[in-house]
């Protein structure tokens, strides 16, 4: 099987949520909810509900409040739209001249896709896709997919989940689809000393938290099995996925019994109080820098001016790039520590789990830093700087340096990786995209591993699809393709979720990952879609990164 097929086809296609005018519509399927008949969307051999309220509004007074849970439905409604998405923060990939045009359309079209409209506070609501002849008495796996996006952006409708439900029929294996939207950038991860008395941090998360006990008591009205629940996500998403793990000493509550990681683990970060600046910037920007109470006077700003305020800080593709103004931070409470000093204290979810990411994550945030106005990274001396400011400002000059050999200006060692001499755009492109894609995506997920090797049954993979693509190769996000595509990572996220093994069918054989023999699955273009290699790449440069990050968080 070959792996050819453009993202412009596939993200226009695939990925594009589903909408009425689209489906084919037989008798309108439907559940009851508490005393609630909630009405859905037939197409196919699936049923969709679009558009379950979870939570209560966050809005007025419980804006930048914990999460609150609905009384019980006794209200019939229609399920057959997605809801509005999350507020969206502003932010666009440079697009430098020059660059191939076949890399030029992938960038566009991200950029595209990024646009999420409509938009609101009002967006906690929910998806289920079912297979159509389920029912109550079913007890099928569910899958629950939670979107990425820097915690800045993304939303529920631009991934069709009757892709993942249509694909597991087909392998005799049916599942429950689950998509959730939870609150973003300052709006779901808010971050101060004044966010930290009031224990309202890490919001975002406390939504996923929340619509996983909605799932615990409803999904049986579906046809699913809260017992039987696995957590699934890319990049953000992944790295939620991750800190679920991380969060309540470990203990799952019943909420999940496995983790699927695409693209992201728990992360370095540091306490809520590292995001004070951004917090001042907002309260400066929308006219409360002199209330008694700023936490108060946000929730009360109006909406237009607060989101204002949110586009005017870093983005994701921002110079400073993956250094998150909007993050999860150390809140006291979902978070006690440093999730990856909680990783090495053993605090970890005792199930379970797939992590694997693309060869070259760091590649598509690699463009802020080419010319943004009179700063380009050209040098060594401007990548140290870049990393001294941004990066790891506290860090002694002489671990920065330790750091540049590590990850030198050989561009050869760069990434795209195994590229040699091409993909070079500036002499530093290739080393900041080395640097970043480590630092955030495979050190941490190498972690994870072998702290956990021998205490669960545990997967990695690495994506090399695209490896041919000039200047971004096997980019950040390009293995989402590989399972919203229906191709044969599906087969193993489904069968994972079913049976708590990837494997099965024709598909290559996965070991399982051990420290001693640290196999991992490669995905590849051609004719020989996947093959086994080891995990052991970059390996005294990641453990690095990692000691460095301990000490010093993000």
């Amino acid at each position: 099987m070959t792996h050819t097929t453009p993202l412009l086809l596939l993200l226009a296609g695939t990925l594009a949520g589903a909408s009425a005018s689209t489906l084919w519509e037989r008798s309108l399927p439907a559940v009851m909810l508490d005393s609630a008949t909630v009405t859905g969307l037939s197409s196919g051999s699936v049923n969709q509900f679009l558009g379950i309220p979870f939570a209560q509004p966050p809005i007025g007074k419980l804006r930048f409040e914990l999460p609150q849970a609905l009384p019980p439905y006794n209200a019939s409604f229609s399920a057959t739209a997605y809801g509005p998405a999350c507020p969206q923060q502003a932010t666009e990939i440079p697009v430098v001249s020059g660059l191939p045009v076949e890399t030029l359309d992938y960038l566009t079209l991200i950029n595209n896709s990024i646009v999420v409209t409509p938009s609101a506070e009002d967006c906690l609501t929910l998806n289920v896709v079912t297979p159509a002849d389920a029912t109550p008495d079913s007890k099928l796996p569910v899958v629950v997919w939670i979107y990425g996006g820097g915690f800045e952006i993304g939303d529920t409708s631009g991934y069709n989940g009757t892709v993942i439900v249509e694909k597991a029929i087909s392998l005799g294996a049916p599942v429950i689809y689950v998509s959730i939207n939870y609150r973003l950038n300052a709006f779901g991860f808010l971050a101060s000393q004044e966010v930290k008395d009031a224990g309202v941090g890490n919001l975002g998360l406390r939504d996923q938290r929340l619509a996983l006990y909605w799932i615990q008591k409803y999904i049986c009205a579906f046809g699913g099995d809260p017992t039987k629940v696995t957590i699934w996500g890319e990049s953000a998403g992944a790295m939620s996925v991750g800190l679920h793990m991380v969060t309540n000493d470990g203990n799952p509550d019943g909420l999940f019994r496995a983790a699927f990681m695409q693209s992201g683990s728990p992360l370095p970060v540091g306490d809520i109080s590292q995001g004070q600046k951004y917090y001042d910037a907002l309260v400066s920007e929308t006219g409360c820098l002199n209330a008694s109470d700023t936490l108060q006077c946000l929730r009360e700003a109006p909406y237009e001016a607060l989101l204002d305020a949110v586009n005017q800080s870093p983005s994701l593709y921002s110079y400073q790039s993956l250094v998150l103004a909007w993050q999860p931070r150390v809140d006291g409470i979902f978070l006690t520590d440093d999730p990856q000093r909680l990783i090495q204290q053993g605090s970890v979810a005792d199930v379970p789990f797939v992590t694997g990411e693309c060869d070259d994550e760091g590649t598509l945030f690699s463009f802020s830093t080419l010319n943004i106005t009179t700063i380009s990274l050209r040098t060594d001396t401007q990548f140290q700087e870049y990393v001294h400011t941004y990066w790891l400002p506290e860090v002694p000059s002489t671990t920065i340096q330790e750091l540049m050999d590590f990850y030198p200006a050989n561009i050869s060692q760069g990434s795209p990786f195994d590229t040699g001499v091409l993909n070079a755009i500036t002499p530093q492109f290739k080393r900041i995209a080395a640097f970043q894609g480590d630092i955030i995506f495979q050190a941490p997920r190498r972690l994870l591993l072998q702290h956990r090797s021998g205490k669960q049954p545990l997967w990695t993979y690495v994506s090399k699809r695209l490896k041919t693509l000039p200047d971004l190769g096997s980019f950040h996000s390009s293995d989402i393709l590989n399972v919203f595509g229906g191709e044969d990572m599906t087969s193993y996220l489904v069968r994972f979720a079913s049976t708590l093994d990837p494997n099965g069918g024709t598909d290559l054989y996965w070991p399982q990952y051990t420290t001693a023999e640290p196999t991992m699955l490669e995905f590849l273009d051609g004719s020989i879609p996947q093959s086994l290699t080891e995990d052991t790449y970059r390996v005294e440069a990641m453990a690095f990164l990692t000691n460095v990050t301990l000490a010093y968080p993000l």
